[in-house]
């Protein structure tokens, strides 16, 4: 079996862009990934056009060498932006080769080791109408989700106050809480959008209304920064959705510095790095919380990992595509409140129709700029 050819779609999804990745053989098999970053699309796409020199003509079977050609070969090793590329296109080598076996991609990873896997939804955003806010909570959880997740806020025109959004992310954890009860999981997510001071400080006076774990509280660039916060705050913390291989995990994962390892299988080089990632966590008692704002195809590739890994948590479900970008999707993973499906679809378990994938052509929305009272840039 050879590789044939590298096509990229881009589908419309909620006014962002959906960037997938297709690699065909010669035996008129073909694979499916997705591109974990939304923001720097036009460099990914860069990077996608060069890999297709490197594997046409290669054996999709030879997922490990074709990682190590794609991720090393051009001497500086793959950062982020060439890491979800390599990511699409290793998640549809392994599409390839379990449709090549007629078995679902759990099955070449070791087996399942649970029948489902549990998920948290996102509640969405509307923090400054506070009662509807905590009336989606409570729709949520009668709709049967134990997890729900929401972000630190800012303010509605674009501006970041650190001292205001650690006061009414406290507030609203716990009116929350008070709203849910004991028995549902809550999870904050700070989108790195504070510093060490406020961090800090936020992640303690949430302590008391034990949260499922605080995620980003930090940036990411200076993994040595949740030394400080580790020792000084008992919240479980998650982070590394913006981490692009195991050795930019490496810090957090050896240094115990986190409980939830937030792998984005689309950004972090794939499936075939994936599971190295979660070995190393397995070592130090770390559990997988897998990253998905994303798509059906990244869906259908975090089941298929944490189905076959055992130090498994959660795994993060966005909205459903709107319909008309649904219904491209013939077969793809079933979501029901609280949890994915197990499927035993051959490869990752999803079929898109290509022929009507191909008459969009969206572009990726620019990422919100937020910046502080005196005008400078700050994190979203």
């Amino acid at each position: 079996m050879k590789i044939t050819g590298l096509e990229v779609l881009t589908l419309p999804d909620h006014g962002d862009s959906m960037m997938l990745v297709v690699v065909d053989t010669d035996e008129g098999i073909h694979g499916l990934g997705e591109v974990g970053i939304r923001s720097r699309q036009k460099a990914v796409a860069g990077g996608l056009e060069h890999l297709a020199e490197l594997i046409v003509g290669e054996d999709p079977r030879r997922i490990e060498h074709l990682w190590q050609v794609m991720f090393r070969r051009g001497f500086f090793p793959a950062d982020r932006i060439l890491g979800s590329a390599i990511a699409a296109v290793d998640v549809a080598l392994w599409d390839i080769r379990g449709k090549a076996l007629d078995v679902p991609v759990h099955e070449l990873l070791g087996g399942r080791v649970r029948d489902h896997v549990p998920a948290y939804v996102h509640v969405g955003d509307g923090y400054h109408d506070r009662e509807g806010f905590l009336d989606r909570c409570r729709e949520l959880v009668a709709d049967g989700w134990s997890h729900l997740r929401f972000a630190a806020p800012h303010d509605a025109d674009d501006v970041l106050d650190a001292r205001r959004c650690l006061r009414d992310s406290v507030a609203l954890f716990h009116q929350v809480r008070e709203t849910v009860g004991d028995e549902v999981e809550l999870i904050l997510d700070v989108h790195t959008r504070l510093d060490p001071p406020e961090a800090l400080t936020l992640c303690r006076e949430i302590e008391a209304a034990r949260p499922y774990f605080v995620e980003d509280p930090l940036r990411c660039e200076n993994p040595e920064s949740y030394r400080m916060l580790r020792a000084r705050t008992g919240v479980p913390l998650a982070a590394g959705e913006q981490y692009g291989s195991k050795w930019e995990f490496r810090t957090l994962i050896e240094g115990d510095l986190i409980d939830y390892a937030r792998v984005d299988i689309g950004v972090a080089a794939g499936l075939t790095e994936a599971k190295k990632i979660a070995a190393m966590a397995e070592t130090h008692h770390i559990k997988l919380a897998t990253h998905n704002p994303l798509g059906p195809v990244t869906a259908a590739s975090s089941l298929q990992l944490n189905l076959a890994c055992p130090n498994v948590a959660v795994q993060e479900h966005q909205t459903d595509p709107e319909p008309a970008i649904a219904a491209l999707f013939t077969q793809r993973p079933t979501v029901v409140p609280g949890r994915i499906e197990y499927s035993d679809l051959p490869g990752i378990g999803v079929v898109i129709d290509r022929e009507e994938a191909r008459k969009y052509q969206a572009t990726a929305a620019e990422r919100p700029h937020l910046r502080t009272a005196d005008g400078a840039f700050t994190n979203w």
